[in-house]
C-alpha cells in the first residue's frame, strides 16, 4: 500500500511499488490531466511538480513519490504562478492541439516558482525537455514572458 499526496490530499493505492506515478495518476486516481506521451521521459507530456519541482512521471515509480507532495496539472491554477501561466496561454492562444500542454504549462509553472523573471536563455533550457509537435514553442514563450511580468 502506497500513500500518496496529491493535490493536497492523501490517497492510497495498492499498486506495485515500481509503477510508473503517470499509471496511478491517470489510471487509478482518475487524473487525466496528466498525459502519456512517449513513456521514456523524452517528451514531457506527463510532467507534473513533486514538491514544486517539475519531474517525467512516466519515469518516476510510485515508491519514489511517497513522502513527497505531487501536483497536477488538475490544480496548477491554485498557485499564482500557475494561474498566471494559464492566463498567459489563454491570452496568447498557445495551444494548437493541445496534447502537450498540461506539460508545458507544468514545467513553465516551475521554471517561474524557481526563476520570477526567467531569460529567453532560461526558458529554453526549462522547457527544453517538452516537446510539442505542433511547434507552439514561440508562443509558449511569449506566454511564460507574459507570465513573469504580471
Amino acid at each position: 500500500m502506497a500513500t500518496l499526496n496529491i493535490n493536497g490530499q492523501d490517497h492510497n493505492f495498492d499498486v506495485p511499488a515500481d509503477m510508473p506515478l503517470l499509471w496511478v495518476l491517470r489510471d487509478v486516481a482518475g487524473l487525466t490531466g496528466t498525459k502519456f506521451g512517449c513513456g521514456a521521459g523524452l517528451c514531457g507530456a506527463c510532467t507534473v511538480h513533486l514538491d514544486g519541482e517539475a519531474v517525467r512521471s512516466c519515469q518516476t515509480a510510485v515508491s519514489d513519490a511517497v513522502g513527497h507532495k505531487i501536483a497536477t496539472i488538475e490544480t496548477v491554477g491554485a498557485t499564482p504562478q500557475g494561474a498566471a501561466i494559464q492566463k498567459a496561454w489563454l491570452d496568447l492562444e498557445v495551444v494548437q492541439c493541445g496534447y502537450c500542454q498540461s506539460g508545458q504549462i507544468m514545467s513553465a509553472t516551475a521554471l517561474l516558482k524557481a526563476n520570477p523573471k526567467p531569460s529567453d536563455s532560461d526558458i529554453d533550457d526549462a522547457m527544453s525537455g517538452n516537446i510539442c509537435r505542433c511547434g507552439t514553442y514561440r508562443r509558449i514563450r511569449a506566454a511564460i514572458k507574459q507570465a513573469s511580468a504580471a
